[in-house]
């Protein structure tokens, strides 16, 4: 049976395609400091659908997301100065309302979450693999849509007062957070990409005995 003859047109309008992907995979870059306006929820909607499609060993689908914006980042800077405060005793409160702020340094932010099966064949670290695969979808697609993304972690991450304060349960992690808005700094140039030989190699075998 003969193969298909490719439509050339098609062929050419899926090549553009590619392209056009590949051009925004290679033009991502962390932002930071962001502000207004943050992506609506139609395109919200896009950039979690995107990271629903990360690749999922027994579709466990370990990903926990939790989306703070508006006048859900105060609480969230609460939690901040408390855990500041709970550190530094000695310190008065007033000393750490500064870090209030940091929840405000975007106008969306969106906690990190893995639901960790303990009871499933698939080792803890592919689930955790996964939502890292998940936050770069994310990541790629907040960058798509034209809007800049930061991966910010930190001790706070991993406090349980932070957990609980965000609703994550007894078998969930929370990994970090995006912070995503509009760059401030948008004419500003992605830094140099690290040569590919620094991170990749070929696996050669050697020659056969004659």
């Amino acid at each position: 049976m003969n193969s298909p003859i490719p439509n050339a047109a098609l062929t050419a309008e899926h090549s553009d395609r590619a392209q056009a992907v590949l051009a925004s995979l290679l033009s991502r870059q962390s932002h930071w400091p962001l502000a207004e306006p943050g992506p609506d929820d139609a395109e919200l909607a896009q950039i979690f659908d995107a990271a629903l499609r990360a690749p999922d060993h027994a579709r466990l689908r370990p990903w926990r997301f939790v989306l703070v914006r508006g006048d859900a980042r105060g609480a969230l800077g609460d939690v901040l100065v408390d855990l500041a405060c709970a550190r530094m005793p000695e310190e008065p409160r007033s000393a750490h309302a500064h870090r209030r702020q940091k929840a405000f340094a975007a106008p969306v932010v969106i906690a990190l979450g893995a639901a960790i099966d303990a009871s499933s064949h698939v080792p803890e670290i592919e689930q955790l693999m996964s939502v890292g695969a998940a936050t770069m979808n994310l990541l790629n697609a907040i960058h798509a849509l034209g809007y800049g993304g930061f991966w910010a972690t930190g001790d706070d991450t991993y406090e349980p007062a932070m957990h609980a304060a965000l609703g994550f349960g007894a078998s969930e992690r929370l990994l970090g957070f995006l912070f995503v808005g509009t760059p401030k700094r948008s004419s500003e140039r992605p830094p140099a990409r690290p040569e590919r030989a620094e991170f990749v190699r070929e696996l050669t075998m050697p020659a056969a005995a004659s």
